[in-house]
């Protein structure tokens, strides 16, 4: 065997036993795996078109409607896919946005150091202290109901912890001997970057970004259930919003809310299990914040009994 698919043999089988090492990791990913495909393929999995009318007004489920129809007729399994489609593509463009810029701000913060340092991270203490539910409130009524504007500011609001999370990472790989012999060797700040500090942040900014994923898509919920979302797209939190605009809570109607709170649960919990299962895969250290404190126990080096005899 090559030396190369001998390394890609190694790199199979270490990517498996991260997505497959724990239950909670296989479960994590089933579940958002799950809610993916269904959002990929929505305009072909729908069994009707959410602007069609099949009955009457919030009808019980039923053999033909499993989850009920909505005020307007329209099926909720349809509505429920669809809200799930819009859902995740905001959740998970609103992390790439907050992984790009705070990613780059905390590596530029923790590699260079010095008034870079105090600039940049005086700046994410502005962000940070700014109370984040009225600030996403006000930049999203100024800036009008929009998704690119509803990602934006979503991303507005979870890059502070990512780029803290960097800068810290960033500044102890900075001070690794390795690194130090690079710089020596006549390396260049963008080589050092991107051959030495990148791969070694890499996995915690992955597994970030994935419980950045399960923020925003709440971020989205709550936003768009105040009414500060894209009027004429269909989510998860727009479903609830107009659910209780529309007396669904005095009807009884529990299937037009219910399960969409369900979904955008089950997608965060998937997304906290895969990132929990990712950091503790990655940095074997941080296990150390999850074991027993029956882990710590002494292992007595005498039996009780030897204790005892004189």
């Amino acid at each position: 065997m090559s030396r190369r698919a001998k390394a890609k043999g190694t790199s199979t089988s270490w990517l498996w036993s991260v997505v497959w090492g724990t239950t909670t990791a296989r479960a994590g990913v089933l579940l958002l795996g799950f809610f993916v495909v269904l959002a990929l393929f929505s305009p072909l999995l729908r069994p009707y078109s959410i602007d069609q009318q099949v009955g009457g007004v919030y009808d019980p489920p039923s053999w033909a409607h499993p989850l009920g129809l909505d005020d307007g007729g329209i099926d909720m399994v349809s509505l429920l896919m669809e809200g799930g489609r819009m859902s995740l593509t905001v959740g998970f463009a609103a992390a790439l946005v907050a992984m790009v810029v705070g990613g780059g701000i905390g590596v530029l913060a923790g590699y260079f150091g010095g008034w870079v340092d105090t600039v940049l991270m005086r700046i994410t203490d502005y962000f940070l202290v700014i109370p984040s539910l009225p600030l996403a409130i006000v930049i999203a009524a100024v800036w009008g109901p929009s998704l690119g504007h509803l990602i934006i500011v979503i991303a507005l609001l979870l890059w502070t912890s990512t780029a803290r999370l960097i800068r810290a990472e960033v500044r102890s790989v900075r001070e690794r001997v390795y690194v130090k012999r690079a710089r020596a060797l006549g390396a260049g700040h963008t080589r050092i970057v991107l051959r030495h500090v990148l791969p070694q942040i890499g996995p915690l900014l992955v597994a970030n970004t994935v419980l950045s994923v399960a923020s925003a898509i709440f971020d989205e919920s709550a936003l768009a259930f105040l009414g500060l979302g894209d009027p004429t797209a269909v989510t998860w939190g727009k479903i609830i919003e107009l659910a209780f605009l529309r007396t669904a809570v005095s009807a009884g109607a529990w299937w037009a809310i219910v399960p969409a709170g369900l979904c955008v649960a089950l997608v965060i919990v998937a997304c906290f299990w895969i990132g929990q299962s990712v950091e503790d895969a990655l940095n074997p250290r941080l296990k150390v914040a999850h074991l027993s404190p029956r882990t710590f126990d002494v292992r007595r080096g005498r039996s009780e009994a030897d204790e005892v005899t004189p």
